[in-house]
């Protein structure tokens, strides 16, 4: 009877969706050293579009990406942008974390697609990108400051962003296939794959 009942409330777990407060959430390290990992994870692009103003953009956050480089989110990105919030602790985000490079692989330069690692360490969350074979490029938010800005919690979240900056849809959960992801950029970002 004890088995079936961890197994239910096991379950339970896995469909409510992921919170960073989990028990087993892995401990967010204090290491400074971002770029100095060794990772097949390319770095974020050089930003130089304008600074946004508008009350429908992300927080103007900037993060140390893993790759190199570094993530400025108050800055216009001047392309359509997908920003995948993720985490190694997320069930959800093993599934959808291929479909996300999938969608980098076919977004050519039509789209341009980042990561955000939440609430993680950099070895778990390098090692789980490895595994899921993402080389596009992620920043890591140690102390989850992005989605707490935005008033969400868990992961993982998705992000459309038009080329000026502003959000045209955040995507709550995991997408469940690649049909669904490119149907979300052409719906909400005016981009057909």
């Amino acid at each position: 009877m004890r088995r079936l009942l961890v197994a239910l409330v096991a379950a339970a777990a896995l469909l409510a969706g992921c919170t960073a407060d989990t028990p087993d959430a892995a401990t967010p390290t204090s290491d400074p050293a971002v770029q100095d990992v060794d990772t097949a994870l390319a770095s974020c692009p050089e930003q130089t579009g304008d600074t946004i103003e508008a009350a429908d953009a992300l927080p103007p956050l900037t993060f140390d990406c893993i790759g190199g480089g570094t993530l400025d989110l108050s800055r216009a990105p001047g392309v359509p942008t997908v920003i995948n919030v993720w985490g190694s602790w997320c069930g959800p985000c093993r599934a959808e974390l291929p479909l996300v490079q999938e969608l980098a692989e076919a977004a050519g330069e039509k789209v341009q697609v980042l990561g955000v690692v939440t609430t993680d360490t950099l070895t778990a969350a390098d090692s789980f990108a490895a595994d899921a074979g993402v080389t596009f490029p992620n920043a890591f938010d140690q102390q989850d400051d992005l989605l707490a800005e935005q008033g969400l919690r868990g992961a993982p979240y998705t992000f459309f962003v038009t080329a000026d900056g502003t959000v045209a849809h955040t995507e709550s959960g995991a997408v469940s296939s690649y049909d669904e992801l490119r149907q979300l950029v052409a719906d909400h970002l005016g981009v057909d794959l």
